[in-house]
């Protein structure tokens, strides 16, 4: 069974842009059920990026995901390492900050990609993040998940892919 990994952009987009909290409960009762059930896991790196606004996001977050749903990302630095040297070999396309910035030991998209590609098989990783080849000046998701065969997704299309409606 498919295991989604879910970037902080699936909570955050959604939130400000497409189903805000105090309109969009359908969502939000959808998102709860599959976190509750393990379809829809995320990563400390996520929690991380989503609990440092103090904000509404992060009270329902709080208060509506399981205690287990954020896992340790230090359980994939041998991943990690693998995603760090595609980035580094890339150093003739990126720009210096852009890998920096993707490398960043805070920051999730790396981490993501790494907990991803422990078990390809298994993880997909679920992000609003479009793929931009020719961009130098930042690393998005999907251009080391199209390296590194691991796959990703948008969330209408996990929400196609499992069945969902809401």
């Amino acid at each position: 069974m498919a295991i989604y990994i879910v970037d902080s952009n699936f909570f955050i987009q959604a939130h400000r842009a497409i189903y805000p909290l105090d309109i969009a409960t359908g969502f939000w009762n959808k998102v709860k059920q599959l976190a509750e059930n393990g379809t829809i896991i995320s990563i400390d790196k996520v929690k991380d990026e989503l609990y440092d606004k103090n904000d509404d996001l992060e009270e329902w977050c709080r208060d509506n995901l399981p205690d287990n749903f954020f896992k340790d990302s230090s359980e994939v630095i041998l991943e990690y390492t693998q995603v760090c040297s595609w980035a580094t070999s890339l150093n003739g396309h990126y720009l210096p900050n852009a890998i920096n910035e993707f490398l960043d030991s805070e920051e999730a998209d790396a981490f993501l990609i790494a907990y991803s590609l422990a078990d390809k098989l298994e993880r997909i990783i679920v992000t609003q993040e479009i793929s931009q080849p020719a961009r130098k000046n930042k690393i998005k998701i999907p251009e080391p998940c199209n390296a590194l065969n691991v796959r990703y997704l948008n969330t209408i299309e996990m929400f196609r892919q499992i069945g969902e409606t809401f």
